[in-house]
């Protein structure tokens, strides 16, 4: 099937109608023809009476469907955007209905974890890499699908949404991938780049969710901008530690979808992690701000994960770990602040 065949005629199907999911839906309705995957029934009937979800007004060219079976049918194309911790459950759903031919670009910024004998992630002290999946690896793990690529930037949905000028990356192995999801999504408000190395991207866009939890608690602490350039930087160099011992290329961490998106997390009460270091901040409990949201902020579980997987690896990671002692134990942010500026770094750049 070449690229042309791919690309001409066929809808184009969105899995997920969420925040993100619904923007996503929205760029490609500019080109083409989308089926958007909603699993509430409710959101399917918003949508198609009032032409809304979310906040978000639909194109015309959207249509909302709630049939795993028909979206697969119907496209070769699919854009997954489920939150991390349904990603596997969707594709074993979708997984029946799937083919060698389809393509699958998914745009989940999260981590899989696979325990086995009984095992929690509350009870296992450490965690190596075959026990933590990428997004792409639980395509190819759960499906028949081949080609396989991430979405991957600095892409806050509410922007997006009122087309401010924005942009992305395409990571895939195969160049294919790529070019169709340029040629699908690029356009005069919106650019797109292109990586071959695909953990890499997917890891910069989980690992940054840790700092933007980060920098958002130093807005609720009231401090300014010369702390979050320490936290952005010292950030940076955490991120592309971790990165390496997870599988991903120092290149990844250094473009649109790792310092790019870093930065603008970092300065965005739009973000969600963001937003959760910042109520944690002033005082909130973990619990208390869970209870109060419906959006998944995947930096709290790539917290929990990520801690573990540093301490298997013996990765230095002091913002990581610090967080962690916050969110599930009874470390203060002040306290952990204090902790941080002692944390004995001599060396700025060591990574090159």
């Amino acid at each position: 099937m070449t690229l042309k065949s791919l690309s001409d005629d066929k809808p184009v199907g969105v899995i997920g109608a969420g925040n993100f999911g619904s923007v996503v839906a929205n760029l490609l309705a500019q080109h083409r023809k989308v089926l958007l995957y909603a699993r509430d029934e409710k959101v399917i009937q918003r949508i198609r009476e009032t032409r809304e979800n979310r906040g978000h007004s639909m194109h015309p060219n959207i249509e909302p469907i709630n049939d795993l079976a028909a979206i697969a049918e119907q496209c070769d194309i699919l854009f997954p955007i489920v939150p991390s911790e349904h990603f596997r459950s969707m594709m074993k759903h979708l997984s029946p209905h799937l083919h060698p031919y389809h393509i699958l670009i998914h745009g989940t910024k999260g981590f899989d974890l696979t325990l086995t004998n009984g095992q929690s992630i509350e009870t296992i002290t450490k965690l190596n890499r075959s026990q933590v999946k990428t997004m792409s690896e639980v395509i190819m793990e759960e499906s028949v699908v081949v080609r396989v690529g991430c979405l991957a930037g600095p892409n806050l949905s509410r922007e997006l949404a009122a087309n401010q000028p924005a942009a992305t990356v395409i990571a895939s192995h195969f160049n294919e991938v790529i070019t169709l999801g340029k040629r699908l999504l690029r356009n005069d408000h919106f650019q797109v780049y292109g990586n071959n190395d695909l953990v890499g991207v997917e890891l910069a866009g989980v690992l940054k969710n840790i700092i933007a939890i980060a920098a958002g608690a130093l807005s609720g602490l009231g401090y300014g901008e010369n702390a979050k350039g320490l936290l952005v930087s010292r950030g940076m160099v955490e991120m592309i530690y971790l990165g390496r011992a997870l599988g991903g290329n120092t290149k990844a961490f250094l473009g649109v979808a790792g310092v790019g998106d870093l930065v603008t997390t970092c300065n965005s009460s739009l973000s969600r992690n963001f937003t959760i270091g910042h109520r944690l901040a002033k005082g909130e409990t973990l619990k208390e701000i869970l209870a109060s949201t419906d959006e998944v902020a995947e930096g709290i579980n790539t917290i929990r994960i990520t801690k573990k997987c540093a301490d298997y690896y013996g990765v230095r990671a002091p913002i990581t770990t610090t967080l962690y002692k916050v969110l599930f134990e009874d470390l203060t942010m002040k306290q952990a602040l204090r902790y941080l500026m002692r944390y004995p770094l001599n060396v700025d750049i060591d990574f090159l």
